[in-house]
């Protein structure tokens, strides 16, 4: 048993010595190859090493060679920069010497030169204001070069600036027609005949123009003159050139036309007026219907009694004498005291329907002022409102509320006014007519008071 036992034991440490010696082996041959690998890196790396250290210094010796060449060039510019300065410094001296000997050569021409471009400086703005400009136009680009000139002017441009201010003084005294683009209040542009009457004003058949510097256009103004001023206008165009034609003219070039077109014309001024206004409109306008039936009505009824009093003995019923004397005829039988009653109920009866709508009139008369005088108290409130919330800085902010008060009181006297007047119209219509009535029926009674006297 022993004996086996050993046995196996040899066997088992030969088996690990077998496999000791079998990894030390296997060891020693990686080293190997890493010893190798090691050996082949140090070799490519001592090449590459190598092959840096080459490039290296051939570069360095590219960048000495730029080195050099950067030094000879600044060598070079400053040389040559101090020799510009020095051919500067004699330039200057050069010029100096020069511009005294121009000044010395010049003489009075210097003051001529300085007269030449002040003139032409001031006539350049006169000349594009100008409305010849409008039909002439690129007239100042010429004085604008003589105005920016550092010479002498020439003669030919002396000449330029001659010609330049004897045509805007020759054609500022011409009445000429030319045609021309006008652009419209639309935008659009359409060519039309264009009068200027010298440097104050360019018209056509529509009326006013306005020419723009700026822009160099010509426009209509946003509102036109007044018509017996337009007039003026049409007689101008068919007035030939022999004769004479009478025109208004602005003589501030269109500023006073401009100012025109803030003028507010009477309609304006009457929508100012606003709900107080058109109120005492319609009481106008209501009154004067009233006095038109009234009239027409009263006027019909006085035909009517002339008709009747020619033919008295045979009454018609469509008249209120008529009616009248067909009450004497129904009541020939009674007594006096009775018959006056009878026509003194029958003119009474015909009183209302004669003096109908006249007192309406009247009334409307007295209401119309009575609302001007409230639209001027709220056109005040208004006012006084404004100035709480705004101050009295700008007088615009206030205007609305003051025309207000100011139209509604014209309004009110200019409806109470003719009010009046066609109420006393029409009450001397109808007390006429009752007149006639009064007097008839006073005949009558006295006629019959000298029958039964009789």
């Amino acid at each position: 048993m022993k004996k086996l036992f050993k046995g196996f034991a040899v066997a088992a440490v030969l088996s690990v010595s077998a496999g000791t010696a079998l990894n030390a082996h296997a060891n020693t041959s990686a080293l190997d190859k890493i010893l190798e690998q090691v050996k082949q890196e140090r070799i490519s790396d001592g090449k590459i090493n190598k092959q840096r250290e080459q490039e290296f210094l051939s570069d360095r010796a590219d960048k000495q060679a730029l080195l050099n060449k950067a030094k000879s060039q600044l060598a070079a510019e400053k040389s040559r920069g101090d020799s510009l300065t020095k051919q500067y410094a004699q330039n200057e001296t050069t010029l100096a010497e020069k511009e005294a000997a121009l000044q010395s050569a010049q003489g009075t021409l210097g003051e001529m030169f300085g007269v030449v471009r002040r003139a032409a400086q001031d006539a350049i703005g006169s000349i594009e204001a100008s409305l010849v400009s409008a039909e002439k136009p690129g007239r100042a680009e010429i004085l604008r070069s003589l105005a920016a000139a550092k010479e002498l002017p020439t003669v030919r441009e002396l000449e330029e600036l001659w010609i330049a201010l004897q045509t805007e003084m020759t054609e500022s005294a011409k009445v000429s027609t030319f045609e021309t683009e006008v652009a419209g209040l639309d935008g659009n542009a359409t060519v039309k005949k264009v009068t200027r009457i010298g440097n104050f004003n360019l018209v056509t058949d529509d009326g006013y123009l306005i020419y723009s510097p700026e822009t160099k256009s010509i426009q209509p103004l946003g509102k036109q003159p007044d018509g017996y001023i337009l007039a003026g206008i049409k007689d101008l165009e068919n007035t030939s050139s022999d004769n004479y034609a009478g025109v208004y003219v602005d003589p501030t070039r269109g500023s006073i036309l401009r100012i025109n077109t803030q003028k507010r014309s009477l309609l304006e001024y009457y929508h100012q007026g606003d709900l107080v206004g058109y109120i005492i409109t319609a009481l106008l306008a209501f009154g004067l219907l009233i006095f038109l039936v009234r009239f027409v009505d009263l006027s019909i009824t006085t035909g009517k009694i002339k008709s009747q009093l020619k033919n008295v003995s045979t009454p018609n019923a469509n008249n209120p004498l008529g009616r009248i004397l067909k009450v004497y005829h129904d009541n020939k039988n009674q007594d006096v005291e009775n018959l006056e009653l009878k026509l003194d109920e029958a003119i009474l009866r015909e009183t209302p329907r004669i003096e109908s709508g006249i007192n309406i009139i009247k009334i409307l008369a007295a209401i119309a002022p009575l609302l001007g005088l409230l639209g001027t108290v709220l056109g005040m409130i208004l006012t006084f409102q404004t100035i709480t919330l705004f101050g009295t800085g700008d007088p615009k902010i206030m205007a609305g509320s003051i025309s207000l008060a100011l139209v509604t009181t014209a309004l009110g006297l200019i409806a109470a006014l003719p009010l009046i007047l066609l109420h006393a119209v029409v009450a001397g219509r109808s007390k006429s007519v009752l007149h006639i009535l009064d007097e008839q029926s006073a005949g009558i009674v006295a006629t019959h008071a000298e029958k039964e006297k009789a």
